[in-house]
């Protein structure tokens, strides 16, 4: 099998020849290519070039394309930084009180020169590895998450909270889901084997299940939903210990879970065997960025047993991997799957 193949193995609860691995290595990737986040963000050709070096360097099986986690605020009027190496982050909000969203314009993103970047890569990518290679569309930020950023995350924690202000907290949530569509959309038309987003913000480390159910919950299954007619599978991330809400994020119709290493992986095994694809977990921080290749190595073994008994296991860090992760921890992680 190549790495197309293991992926879709999994996808469909079928045994893979050995156990996929599709990493979320963007920083790592473009340091090791030698660009900057500024050169990396800016360019399709060299952000491009760094996933494949990744690829060929490490041979892992996917490749989840991913730039930072505003691109869609910025395309919505979000003030960003953009630093020359790290990635962009929120530098101020769109909107100042929940009233405003009724000024709020419709959004074309394929305007913004984020987003026309991060597709051309995908494209890129696609043509290059063809089915060889499984390519992971990511879409960057669910609706509750896009909200955040475009309210500011005190302000929007507040307007949650307040009863009086739940007609327009749902007026913001429909207007980011129309932009989320969007991106969906545009991935679609890349030749991405799939789609994905993040909902950072989403988690019960901020909100709590009640809240993720009425606020982030219809949203993020309205993304799914249009990804599934368009053809292509669909995984959901979220931030922070998701224990709490593993069923509701099931309820989305996501394909696939990505799941922080702060989730106990036992318990989401025993929630997500026969459902969805479990995508994670091992600490991008404590252990692959700053464990030794025997740390790693064990990490990843008592990983891979919890999940032996199903297919529906891809190997990946709980989240993004650090820069400055050493190679041969990386190598130690994808040298046990493939051994395991």
């Amino acid at each position: 099998m190549n790495g197309y193949q293991r992926v879709m193995a999994t996808l469909l609860g079928k045994e893979p020849d050995t156990t996929p691995v599709m990493l979320h290595n963007f920083m790592m990737a473009a340091r090791e290519a030698g660009l900057t986040m500024e050169q990396f963000r800016n360019d399709p050709n060299e952000m491009a070039r760094a996933f494949i070096e990744a690829v060929e360097r490490y041979e892992f099986d996917g490749i989840m394309i991913d730039v930072d986690t505003v691109t869609l605020a910025g395309a919505a009027g979000v003030p960003i930084d953009f630093p020359v190496d790290q990635p962009a982050q929120a530098a101020g909000v769109r909107i100042h009180s929940l009233e405003e969203v009724a000024d709020l314009a419709p959004v074309d993103i394929r305007g913004y020169r984020g987003v026309q970047v991060w597709l051309e890569a995908t494209s890129i990518l696609r043509r290059y590895f063809g089915n060889d290679i499984f390519i992971r569309g990511n879409c960057d930020q669910s609706p509750f998450t896009l909200a955040s950023l475009t309210r500011g995350l005190e302000p929007w924690m507040l307007d949650l909270a307040n009863g009086d202000n739940h007609e327009l907290v749902h007026n913001l949530l429909e207007y980011c889901t129309g932009i989320t569509l969007q991106f969906i959309q545009l991935m679609s038309e890349t030749g991405a084997h799939m789609t994905s987003n993040g909902d950072s913000v989403a988690g019960p480390e901020l909100i709590s299940p009640a809240m993720y159910r009425t606020f982030s919950l219809p949203y993020e299954k309205k993304i799914v939903d249009r990804s599934h007619a368009l053809g292509l599978p669909y995984f959901l991330h979220i931030c922070g210990n998701t224990s709490r809400i593993i069923d509701e994020m099931l309820e989305t119709g996501s394909d696939g879970l990505e799941l922080d290493y702060r989730t106990d992986a036992a318990m989401a095994h025993n929630k997500m065997k026969d459902r969805a694809v479990f995508i994670g977990n091992i600490d991008p921080s404590g252990v692959l960025a700053l464990g030794t290749p025997q740390l790693v190595e064990e990490k990843t073994r008592e990983l891979m047993t919890i999940f032996a008994d199903t297919p529906r296991f891809i190997l990946n860090a709980g989240c993004a991997i650090p820069p400055i992760t050493p190679p041969e921890n990386l190598r130690a992680m994808i040298n046990t799957a493939r051994s395991f």
